[in-house]
Parts: C-alpha cells; sequence; structure tokens
C-alpha cells in the first residue's frame, strides 16, 4: 500500500506524525508538502495530492489543514477523486463502505493525535461493499 500525504501550514505537524506512524506500520508514504509550518495556501496541497491519487502513483490519499474542510473541497474539484472529511472513524469506515472514497481529510484543530491514527487505520482497513453502492458512486461524477 502507498499513501500521499499533504496539508497547509495547520496541519503540517500532524501530517509529519501521520507520516511516522504510516511508515512505522510499514506503509509507503509520499509527501507531497507543505514542508513546514510556515504560512501557505491548502488548494496546492489538496490539489497536489488528488493528482497523484488521479494518476495512479499511489492507492489513497490524506490530506490535512486547520478544519479540513478547505482542503477537502479543493481536493473532491480533481476529477475521479471522492474525499471524505472524517473527523471519527466511522465516517472513515463508511465513506470507504459506501462512497468508495479513496482519499481521507482531517482537521488538525478539531482532532488529536490519538483520534487521527485511529481514522486512518479505519480508512484504510475498511472496504468498498459494492453492491447498491456502485450504482451512487458512479453517478457522483455525472455532468449535470
Amino acid at each position: 500500500m502507498k499513501i500521499a500525504l499533504g496539508s497547509d501550514h495547520a496541519g503540517f505537524h500532524l501530517k509529519e506524525d501521520i507520516k511516522k506512524y504510516l511508515q512505522e506500520k510499514q506503509i509507503e508514504t509520499v509527501d507531497c508538502g507543505s514542508f513546514s509550518d510556515q504560512r501557505c495556501d491548502y488548494p496546492d496541497f489538496g490539489h497536489k495530492v488528488a493528482k497523484t491519487v488521479q494518476n495512479g502513483s499511489v492507492d489513497y490519499g490524506i490530506v490535512i489543514c486547520g478544519s479540513g474542510i478547505g482542503i477537502s473541497i479543493s481536493a473532491n474539484k480533481v476529477k475521479g477523486i471522492r474525499c471524505a472529511l472524517c473527523s471519527e472513524p466511522l465516517s472513515a469506515k463508511l465513506s470507504r463502505n459506501h462512497n468508495n472514497c479513496n482519499m481521507l481529510a482531517m482537521g488538525a484543530r478539531l482532532i488529536g493525535l490519538d483520534m487521527a491514527k485511529e481514522i486512518v487505520d479505519t480508512f484504510v482497513q475498511s472496504k468498498f461493499e459494492g453492491g447498491r453502492h456502485i450504482r451512487r458512486v458512479e453517478k457522483i461524477e455525472e455532468d449535470l
């Protein structure tokens, strides 16, 4: 498994902690930035991780900003990306089971490291159920 990570300045420290946690679990990571806690723009990193997922270089993406909202919106602008903002493990599980999400967003100002680890574990361990959910997932990118 290979996971791309990205954050703005507000999510930098949590991103670094999650990167280390994943590497300790023998999960390969690709760090798309930011590379410090200096002020920067979350769309740059949401897009960069999303494009890495889109082109198949990695299996999943994890993005982090202060609230998780802006970076998840940015990631979801990239075709083929289904990024769920999760603040607890059940949402992470359902995002994979029902929506086949390929990216996870979290808010560094809203959750602590222990909760973030639980969310990440649940996200990567959960599988898409398929079945009745396939039709719905296919409709997500339908041109309106």
